[in-house]
């Protein structure tokens, strides 16, 4: 039986505005990331689109995302969480290598890529296979959206995505232990 996961990326951040690398980090919503995670919300609402089981990372930014668009319980996961930038924590984005990262920030106190991608991978695969959960929402980061896009990119049916905006929102489809990717969408904030 197939099943659905929607994968979120959290709200605007004070550290997004400031071009701060925010890995395991944290920075709160800005007004923007609030907006955007309401409009998300409303998005669903609008398309009768309900869940049977919501996770977020456990960093704030995404759990204040995922509050904003519904009030139902949720479960924090830290296999949700974004990439391990190392001690590149909090330091400018100009700091960061030209993509792709690989095992760059493995050498600085992070996460390989690898190592990285499987933990999203494990994470979001269990949490499919488990009963009455046939629409889930969860609540991550753009990297880790876009590492977990990749793994699957042979199963996709839009092609290769980018420009993962705040609040974008990714359809997955899962069936027999793997995700196709059917959908993907940035939404339009200009009437913020």
């Amino acid at each position: 039986m197939k099943k659905t996961l929607y994968l979120m990326r959290h709200g605007q951040t004070l550290f997004n505005v400031r071009k701060k690398i925010q890995g395991f980090c944290d920075a709160p919503l800005t007004e923007l990331g609030v907006y955007q995670a309401k409009v998300a919300g409303d998005y669903f609402r609008t398309n009768g689109i309900t869940f049977g089981a919501a996770y977020s990372s456990t960093s704030e930014r995404a759990c204040d995302t995922l509050e904003l668009i519904t009030a139902m319980d949720y479960k924090r996961l830290k296999g949700l969480k974004e990439w391990n930038f190392g001690t590149f924590e909090g330091e400018s984005e100009d700091l960061n290598p030209p993509l792709p990262y690989g095992d760059f920030f493995a050498g600085y106190g992070g996460e390989r890529e690898m190592d990285f991608r499987a933990r999203l991978v494990e994470t979001m695969e269990a949490m499919m296979s488990q009963e009455n959960h046939d629409v889930v929402l969860a609540v991550s980061h753009g990297a880790a959206c876009a590492q977990f896009a990749r793994n699957w990119e042979a199963n996709s049916k839009i092609g290769t995505i980018t420009g993962l905006k705040n609040c974008c929102i990714l359809k997955f489809e899962y069936e027999n232990s793997n995700f196709t990717l059917v959908d993907f969408m940035n939404h339009d904030f200009t009437k913020a």
